[in-house]
């Protein structure tokens, strides 16, 4: 996938509590070359980028055409890693690499316990996970090179996808720096 933007973007997403921002995070550190973190949740929490706040699921309503019309300066020049609990609203053009984190649905029904979310909303996300909703969205959204799922349950699972991610963008930027002297 050949883009005009000089450092990759790159999705991470999953279900709530598969470990996105962490891995983002990580990844910001480790990474050969510099990448922002967008946690694209608070972005909209902070810009006000939403319609209404639902009460029943705790979550707001989020309004994508604001969300993209914001986004879309900040991807223009590539280098951007966009943690967010679903990937389908962002166009192909802007991304590179689309992570589907994963998790087994009892560990991730405890993690999400943790941060006390509602009975109601803890049965939701673990239905999705266990449905695999995020990683059959990824699939319809982006071609098929551009999606992988990484298994996100241990410390050990954290740093192996964070290595697999940096030798990606390691193997991008060679195929890219090729492309840019070819024409």
């Amino acid at each position: 996938m050949s883009n005009s933007h000089k450092l990759p973007n790159i999705v991470i997403t999953g279900t709530p509590g598969t470990g996105k921002s962490t891995t983002a995070e990580l990844l910001v550190t480790q990474s050969p070359v510099p990448l922002k973190h967008i946690n694209v949740g608070e972005l909209v929490k902070e810009r006000r980028l939403y319609e209404n706040y639902d009460d029943e699921w705790q979550s707001y309503i989020v309004d994508d055409d604001k969300v993209l019309d914001e986004l879309e300066p900040m991807v223009a020049d590539g280098g951007v890693i966009l943690d967010w609990h679903t990937c389908d609203i962002f166009p192909e053009r802007w991304v590179d690499l689309v992570v589907v984190l994963r998790c087994d649905h009892t560990q991730l029904w405890n993690r999400l316990e943790a941060r006390n979310y509602s009975l109601k909303k803890i049965q939701e996300n673990n239905e999705s996970e266990i449905m695999q909703t995020v990683l059959e969205e990824a699939r319809e959204s982006y071609p098929p090179e551009a999606v992988v799922e990484l298994q996100s349950e241990s410390t050990d699972d954290l740093e192996s996808n964070v290595n697999r991610i940096i030798a990606w963008i390691e193997a991008w930027q060679k195929n890219n720096a090729t492309e840019d002297s070819a024409q």
